[in-house]
């Protein structure tokens, strides 16, 4: 190999949040933001000839493409002085009309700390998920929304955009419990916006019933996905984020969230297979906490109080008031109402958890950039750690 090459070859780093070379000059342009990236090799790597240098440059991004077949787009440049005119929005890059030049992504200010992240949230087309997207939106984030049901996510996605007048959420199909399938949305990802700044881990299932009588086909499928599922994804997110930042130089950080349960802080009767779980997914955050912590990655659990008003209780045929009620698991109660304040009496500040606690826990999270492997209560009182 040429040295010239070598040389060009070892400014070719990772990805770098969806930078894609545009085979014409030396000039990466971002797939979503718009962002215009020129590259200023120095001097010693460029040579004599700029159009031969550019014509190299040209077919190590292909060669790379082509090895790495997952992100034909996501192409970045580590160690390169570069500048940056992005555009504010995905119309505005759409559009091709650019605006101020910012900063490096990220702020000081606790207003702004999320706005312009790319955040993907599984689970994220009902029930608190859908909370947690709109939240994350209403930051000035934009948001994968990820769900086995496409077409909920997609709907979701059409209300926001079409709420906000612009593209703010897309949607993906992803079954947590399968590896090929959360590979395949992290590489649809990857094609979009060469991956992301935050994972929430959210989607989860219930099944309550004594240890008795719960069958092990139903334990199996609450472990698969609140427990497997949480591993599968930090498999394939931590990939592209340690990619992607290895190409901040250092500069930025990345988070992944499991959204777990105060169930995982403390035993629930009757309901072992989901406190399991959740318990697991603790354990599953410190370990890797202290794995990632060197690709620049976070890894935090909010453990949440229960939400009381979103369909995971109060569905009137599956919600956990009509199970806890058939399960006998609070004793004297006739009817959900009775569920209800049972379990709202429990909590100091006499209610249940909310979207928007949640959504400030994460945001919190995001902005900590002195924490990780932390399971952080949003419970009303109700858990209180030692």
């Amino acid at each position: 190999m040429d040295s010239t090459i070598k040389k060009l070859v070892s400014f070719l780093g990772p990805v770098i949040r969806g930078y894609f070379y545009d085979g014409e000059s030396s000039v990466f342009v971002h797939a979503i933001e718009g962002s215009q990236a020129e590259v200023m090799l120095p001097e010693s790597v460029i040579g004599d000839d700029a159009a031969e240098t550019v014509k190299i440059l040209d077919s190590i991004v292909a060669g790379y493409a082509g090895s790495n077949g997952r992100y034909p787009k996501s192409i970045g440049v580590q160690n390169v002085p570069v500048t940056f005119n992005l555009g504010m929005s995905y119309d505005e890059a759409v559009s091709g009309t650019f605006s101020r030049e910012p900063s490096f992504i990220g702020s000081s200010r606790r207003s702004d700390i999320m706005k312009r992240k790319i955040s993907i949230v599984t689970g994220g087309a009902q029930g608190f998920g859908a909370g947690i997207v709109q939240g994350l939106i209403d930051e000035g984030g934009f948001v994968f929304i990820a769900d086995m049901n496409k077409e909920g996510a997609d709907s979701l996605a059409s209300q926001l955009n079409e709420k906000t007048g612009s593209t703010v959420a897309l949607g993906l199909k992803v079954d947590v419990s399968s590896e090929e399938s959360v590979e395949q949305m992290m590489d649809e990802i990857a094609a979009l916006t060469g991956s992301i700044d935050l994972f929430v881990s959210n989607a989860g299932v219930l099944k309550a019933g004594s240890v008795k009588e719960i069958s092990l086909r139903d334990f199996e499928f609450v472990t698969s996905v609140d427990y497997t599922g949480f591993f599968i994804c930090t498999k394939f997110a931590s990939r592209q984020m340690a990619l992607q930042n290895i190409g901040s130089g250092g500069r930025y950080m990345t988070d992944i969230i499991t959204i777990s349960s105060k169930s995982g802080l403390e035993g629930s009767n009757k309901n072992g297979a989901y406190a399991g779980a959740k318990f697991g997914t603790i354990g599953l955050t410190q370990s890797f906490a202290l794995e990632l912590v060197s690709d620049n990655i976070k890894v935090n659990a909010v453990c949440p109080g229960n939400f009381l008003d979103g369909p995971l209780w109060s569905d009137p045929d599956r919600g956990l008031f009509v199970q806890y009620l058939r399960a006998n698991k609070v004793p004297g109660a006739k009817s959900v109402e009775d569920v209800r304040a049972f379990y709202e009496s429990k909590v100091p500040l006499s209610r249940g958890c909310k979207t928007t606690d949640v959504v400030r826990a994460i945001c919190y999270i995001v902005e900590q950039k002195y924490e990780t492997g932390q399971a952080l209560p949003v419970t009303g009182g109700q858990v209180m750690l030692n």
